[in-house]
């Protein structure tokens, strides 16, 4: 569980709710931004692990599809969705 959101994860929770971040969809998502792997991929499985950030869509294990911010996810941030 996080307790404290790092500026490297708001960050990372920025880009997923502009839309510019896939994940993979496994136990322990991959997440990649703007097309490229994300630097800190453990900080990307917390985020999951945390209910923060989801695939929006279902596809088949290891495949990547569209992030999205989920409820909680969105008070994390403040209701502040700015650019990364």
């Amino acid at each position: 569980m996080i307790t404290e959101l790092n500026r490297r994860a708001l960050a990372m929770l920025r880009a997923v709710g502009a839309g510019r971040a896939e994940l993979t969809c496994s136990c322990e998502p991959d997440l990649r931004v703007d097309g490229l792997p994300c630097c800190d991929q453990a900080t990307a499985h917390q985020l999951a692990r945390a209910g923060l950030i989801r695939p929006a869509r279902v596809v088949a294990v290891g495949q990547w599809t569209q992030a999205e911010l989920t409820e909680d996810g969105k008070v994390a941030l403040g209701g502040t969705l700015a650019a990364a």
